[in-house]
């Protein structure tokens, strides 16, 4: 009786109090699955996919990605219907419109889901009343873009007869330098190309995430294909998110080393203000794709001329990240804090 109690005592020494076996790891000897991940800019806000990339973070639950870049949403999205890419990483207000108008893909997981941008003028542009008789450059009319900056707009009470709203194209990057050479007086970007308009003199007149709109950044895209045929696959690539995102938050030099590679950004105040802001102020930890924020985008689209044919809450599948609080997954990669917050 003595050796039995003993023996028990001893086995609750050797073995880990946690039982938890994680459910979306492939099994013993299984093969990796060779996937194709696309993404729609260079941005310091795909920082969790970047990471993942670089330090090999798919492999441990049997996915093996290869990340091709296409510029634009409706390219990566005719890309994913077609399965030459079973996943994208977009901004999904970029993306809403293309799914409302019937694209056969949906959104998975949303890690960030906050503004990001501000809006950066020329040195002469101090205040908002400034951009008075100014132009704002933007991609193309009704992306993104020109979405952000008729709302920043529209809060600072001027109008489109008095600031002209620019389509001039490109990458940010390309319209900042456009925004240099006086072709265009203000533009909205993101991180980390801030902190070099901040060193280069320019003005910062506003962060959008004041505005306080419903909106998707950071997404997971996959295709209805996908969906039918391979959906433990997808169940998988949102698991692995998941754990990526508790990566990033926990591992900052990693983070920063990431996305100095895909940006070719050396300058420590642009990486950490990246950082600061992707890994930290806008991520949603549970990556539940917000229905509300879905449905204001797709009514902004209707107005904005898209041919709108599927219901909002046919444009996204929260069953994924769903799984992941049930089964108990969240709470066993963020321990005592709270994944909800």
């Amino acid at each position: 009786m003595k050796i039995g109690i003993i023996a028990f005592l001893f086995s609750l020494l050797i073995v880990p109090p946690s039982s938890f076996a994680n459910p979306y790891l492939p099994k013993p000897g299984e093969r990796l699955t060779t996937l194709r991940i696309s993404t729609c800019a260079v941005s310091g806000g795909f920082v969790h996919l970047y990471t993942a990339l670089d330090n090999g973070l798919f492999d441990k639950y049997g996915l093996k990605l290869e990340n091709i870049f296409i510029r634009g949403s409706a390219q990566n999205l005719a890309a994913l219907a077609s399965d030459e890419v079973q996943f994208t990483y977009c901004a999904a207000d970029g993306t809403i419109p293309g799914l409302a108008s019937g694209i056969d893909a949906k959104l998975v997981a949303s890690p960030l889901v906050k503004l990001p941008y501000v809006l950066v003028a020329r040195k002469e542009i101090r205040r908002p009343e400034d951009l008075k008789g100014k132009s704002i450059g933007i991609a193309r009319a009704g992306d993104l873009s020109d979405r952000l900056s008729r709302a920043v707009v529209k809060k600072f009470g001027l109008s489109p007869d008095v600031v002209t709203i620019r389509p001039i194209g490109g990458s940010q990057g390309e319209r900042y330098q456009a925004m240099a050479a006086n072709i265009v007086q203000a533009i909205a970007i993101t991180p980390p190309l801030d902190v070099r308009a901040k060193n280069e003199g320019y003005n910062v007149l506003y962060r959008l995430i004041d505005l306080n709109l419903p909106f998707i950044y950071s997404t997971l895209h996959t295709s209805y294909k996908m969906l039918r045929d391979r959906p433990d696959t997808v169940q998988r690539m949102v698991a692995a998110l998941a754990e990526i995102v508790y990566f990033v938050e926990k591992n900052p030099d990693k983070a920063k080393a990431a996305i100095s590679k895909a940006m070719r950004v050396t300058d420590e105040d642009a990486l950490q203000s990246s950082y600061n802001v992707y890994a930290k102020e806008i991520v949603d930890r549970t990556m539940m794709v917000p229905g509300r924020a879905v449905a204001e985008a797709v009514d902004l689209a209707r107005e904005g001329g898209t041919n709108v044919r599927k219901k909002p809450e046919e444009l996204y599948d929260n069953s994924f990240v769903l799984n992941l609080e049930k089964s108990g997954f969240l709470k066993e990669i963020w321990g005592s804090e709270n994944y909800k917050r």
